[in-house]
């Protein structure tokens, strides 16, 4: 048997070897890119610019951080890139939308990534969604809702809002046409403000918060419905969906169907990622959900960043979600296609 002594021995040799500090020293001087799988100016991506501020002095080496935007197929183009063609070294991450994780779960066979495998970094908070309409149309209420039908926007068929739409018509009973094909969810809202759509089934409170918060003061929309984890208490007079569900199937599955908003913007870095680069991304990118600077940079922007959850907690949640019963998931897939 090894001696006391002589295991310290390897084990001090190790600490004070190159490989062990290598990771420690790989970022200086780098520069790491953080792509954005939405248009500049979104919820997204007034998250991802004000991590990026904070961020770098956070890693070992404080390397130059560059935000990218990629946009595309409701955040389908930037995922497949950073699963199949980004480089696996650790300088290239991508902070994406909550429900692209989920596409494969759901059967998007545009989806050609495996959730699991991706290297999960961290969120800088949970999501309250919410079904929003301009202030010009004549609904105020649920019931109106479902009495008269609704006509929202959405980026891609696979986007956000799209689903949300298909979600809430079969579990809550409104009848809801989706105009798919806008550029960016900043255009979709341009749309409702000319009156081409009458608002969406899935636009985030802090986004809205972040980028509209005239809209807010001055009344321009009107909150219908709210769902999440737990209802926001900033929307204390909005219905929150799981109090409108009694069938335990139907809830089971709106629980499902909010899995995402619990992975809030989350950040990812792609499979194959070292281990030890992870590691570091991860412990900074919890320093800067601490950092005093980066909390107040929130506070002065109007967005919410104190439900942070770190890349294990992620990698859980979708452990959990992707064994999920069959008929559930089954049930999920048919709303997600329109075949329910």
């Amino acid at each position: 048997m090894m001696s006391l002594g002589l295991r310290l021995s390897f084990l001090l040799l190790y600490i004070l070897s190159p490989t062990a500090t290598h990771a420690e020293d790989f970022y200086k001087g780098k520069t790491l890119n953080l792509i954005v799988s939405t248009d500049a100016g979104t919820g997204y991506d007034i998250y991802a610019r004000n991590i990026a501020r904070h961020w770098s002095r956070h890693i070992p080496g404080a390397p130059a951080i560059q935000v990218q935007n990629l946009t595309g197929a409701g955040g389908l183009t930037a995922t497949n890139l950073l699963y199949n063609v980004s480089s696996k070294d650790g300088l290239t991450l991508g902070l994406i939308q909550s429900t692209v994780p989920f596409e494969p779960l759901f059967g998007n066979k545009l989806a050609n990534f495996d959730p699991t495998k991706f290297q999960w970094i961290g969120t800088p908070g949970q999501e309250t969604s919410t079904m929003i309409v301009w202030h010009t149309v004549p609904v105020k209420t649920m019931e109106e809702a479902r009495k008269r039908g609704l006509t929202l926007a959405a980026t891609g068929g696979a986007s956000t809002p799209a689903f949300y739409a298909r979600v809430i018509s079969a579990l809550l009973g409104v009848p809801i046409n989706v105009i798919a094909g806008y550029k960016s969810q900043s255009d979709a809202f341009l749309g409702m403000e000319r009156g081409e759509n009458e608002g969406s089934a899935g636009s985030y409170y802090s986004s809205l918060k972040a980028a509209k918060p005239d809209w807010l003061a001055d009344g321009k929309i009107r909150f219908l419905l709210q769902y999440g984890n737990m209802p926001n208490p900033s929307l204390k007079d909005v219905p929150f969906a799981m109090d409108l569900i009694s069938a335990p199937a139907d809830r089971k599955l709106m629980e499902l169907a909010s899995a995402p908003l619990a992975m809030g913007r989350p950040i990812l870095a792609p499979p194959g990622t070292p281990a030890d680069r992870v590691e570091i991304l991860r412990r900074s990118l919890d320093a800067v959900f601490r950092d005093k600077d980066y909390l107040a940079d929130c506070d002065r922007q109007g967005i919410s960043c104190d439900t942070a959850l770190g890349g294990r907690a992620i990698t859980q949640l979708l452990d959990d979600s992707y064994k999920a019963p069959a008929d559930v998931r089954q049930r999920l897939i048919d709303m997600y296609s329109g075949r329910q």
